[in-house]
């Protein structure tokens, strides 16, 4: 499994993409939401069109919005050093990692999306 790591902070983003290589997952590491949503939109624009009111600056709840909108099944977990900006905010039902994490909570988060994953696509399978 390969997980998309998206930090501005190059050290945080560092200890993640070494942690997550640890736990056995291939990593790619960017600085910008707004850049990588631009390259992921590129690579499938010839299959799918996607509209974005702006893409001046974007938090990783608006990404990952954006990802969800067209990928449903696909898991994302958000981190964050600023717990009362989430708790204002929310975090809109994705899953929520506070800094600093440790390896271990950040395997489990990683297992519980993967559950996730597999009820959202047998769900879908039944319905179909």
């Amino acid at each position: 499994m390969s997980v998309l790591v998206v930090e501005d902070n190059i050290e945080v983003g560092k200890f993640a993409t070494d942690a997550l290589t640890e736990l056995g997952y291939g990593t790619t590491l960017v600085d910008n939401a707004t850049q990588r949503l631009k390259s992921w939109r590129r690579r499938r624009s010839l299959r799918r069109r996607v509209h974005r009111r702006g893409d001046a600056g974007m938090t990783g709840i608006e990404l990952a919005q954006e990802i969800r909108r067209y990928h449903a099944d696909l898991p994302v977990v958000l981190t964050s050093g600023n717990s009362h900006a989430l708790s204002e905010s929310g975090s809109d039902g994705f899953e929520v990692l506070q800094k600093p994490y440790s390896m271990e909570q950040l395997s489990r988060v990683l297992h519980s999306v993967a559950r996730w994953r597999r009820m959202k696509r047998a769900t879908a399978s039944r319905a179909s």
